[in-house]
């Protein structure tokens, strides 16, 4: 096959195929269980770059799929060129206008750190590896949303290359309707280069994550409804239930240890986030409590997420509600073999309505629920998807069969995380701006 060379004289990045000695590594996805049989991986040098790679493309029959870091791949690339944008860097704060602009390869790490001297902070979630624009287009759900929103209504302009390989800005007064599938419709419409977005006032940020013993969690969960009942909207609180293995890289506090944690940031002054979350000072048995004031740039810290490539699968509902019976229901059998098991609490501003808002919408379930299972093996695999299958079965009654896109998870469907009008109209632009299926997101509007 002539695509490695055919792909060489069309581009400038790096071209790999199957056979060169890198190929391999430069197609893995951030979730080390799944397989991507991708043709070809491209490393793009700039927007050009992106723009021949879309038009040799369109003229060859295939598609492209972005992905620049790998998070939420699914597989579902067989036949496909995987676009990496790694190169599309630069990031440029605004703080008169509040505003940011980076480009497509730039991770939120990147935004926070250029954003927290001058007390700005973008709706990132709780990692600060996450691309910022595969993060925006499936919506981003960030510590800040219940203030703020979701991170792709915050959106003011994007650079795309078009399904004809042209590239053009898309803003709400030049592409309506583009610029509102792109707003948490997923990459399934265009390629996007860079990102527009608005940021918000900062000055003070306060969180940490407060740690018992799993004995405590009852408690710890009566606390959290009871926070979450009354939270203002600067408040975020997230509830874990967490099962380590016995890993040797882990530290002594959580090697083998089964635990009931507290996530929070607040957006204030360190009194009056302290004095918000008092109640959860009044059970006993902590072990760890590193709330403290926090720079922006320190977002991270909260969660200690993994920031390398790992082998776990994931799966997410939302809640309609945590009353007495669906707490019993988290909290009868353990977790395991599941590593953890959170819940976000939502409202405020994700509950309300955006007007000319983007293709994410609103969430109107007061939680969030999501689960990971660590599995370096197929049968580590099968049994977390098991008890997982099993937690959000017996959850049925508590939620409401739609899911955030950007928590989809491998086997779910892009129509999961839409109401039925929202996906006619996504799948209306997808056939009239895409009709080849150049472009081919991680889950697919038509799918």
């Amino acid at each position: 096959m002539t695509i490695g060379n055919d792909l060489r004289r069309a581009v400038k990045g790096q071209v790999l195929v199957s056979g060169d000695d890198t190929f391999d590594q430069a197609r893995r996805p951030w979730s080390l269980v799944v397989d991507q049989p991708v043709l070809a991986v491209v490393e793009a040098e700039d927007a050009a770059d992106v723009a021949a790679l879309v038009r040799y493309a369109r003229l060859a029959g295939l598609s492209v799929s972005a992905q620049p870091s790998g998070h939420g791949a699914t597989g579902a690339v067989e036949g496909v060129i995987l676009l990496r944008t790694g190169r599309l860097g630069g990031v440029e704060i605004r703080p008169g206008q509040r505003t940011a602009r980076v480009g497509a390869g730039v991770r939120w790490s990147e935004v926070l750190s250029a954003a927290s001297p001058h007390g700005l902070t973008g709706l990132a979630g709780s990692s600060p590896v996450p691309n910022v624009v595969g993060y925006t287009l499936g919506g981003g759900l960030s510590w800040f949303s219940r203030r703020h929103g979701l991170a792709a209504d915050s959106v003011r302009a994007f650079d795309v290359v078009d399904a004809e390989g042209v590239m053009t800005r898309v803003t709400a007064d030049s592409d309506a309707e583009l610029f509102w599938a792109l707003r948490g419709g997923g990459g399934d419409f265009a390629l996007v280069t860079a990102l527009e977005f608005d940021l918000y006032p900062a000055p003070h940020l306060y969180g940490g994550r407060l740690i018992w013993p799993a004995e405590r969690a009852r408690e710890v969960l009566a606390a959290f409804r009871e926070v979450t009942a009354e939270a203002p909207e600067e408040l975020a609180v997230w509830f874990n239930l967490l099962d380590f293995p016995p890993l040797p890289f882990l530290p002594d506090a959580l090697r083998g240890k089964a635990l009931v944690a507290i996530d929070t940031a607040f957006l204030g002054e360190a009194g009056e986030g302290r004095a918000l979350l008092r109640r959860f000072e009044e059970i006993g048995g902590m072990t760890d409590d590193t709330r403290r004031p926090l720079a922006v740039a320190n977002l991270g810290d909260i969660c200690a997420e993994p920031t390398e490539p790992t082998s776990g699968v994931g799966h997410a509902e939302l809640l309609t509600g945590l009353d007495d019976a669906a707490a019993e229901v988290l909290l009868t059998d353990p977790i395991a073999p599941l590593l953890s098991l959170q819940i976000r609490h939502l409202g405020g501003a994700l509950a309300r309505p955006v007007p000319g808002g983007g293709a994410c919408g609103h969430l109107s379930e007061p939680y969030s629920l999501y689960m990971i299972g660590v599995t370096p093996t197929a049968e580590a695999v099968a049994a977390a998807e098991t008890r997982q299958k099993e937690i959000a079965g017996a959850l049925v009654p508590y939620t409401s069969g739609r899911k955030p896109y950007t928590f989809l998870g491998v086997g779910e469907r892009a129509a999961a995380a839409f109401p039925g009008d929202v996906l006619a109209r996504l799948r209306g632009v997808k056939r009239a701006r895409d009709p080849r299926n150049v472009f081919r997101s991680n889950y697919p509007v038509l799918g």
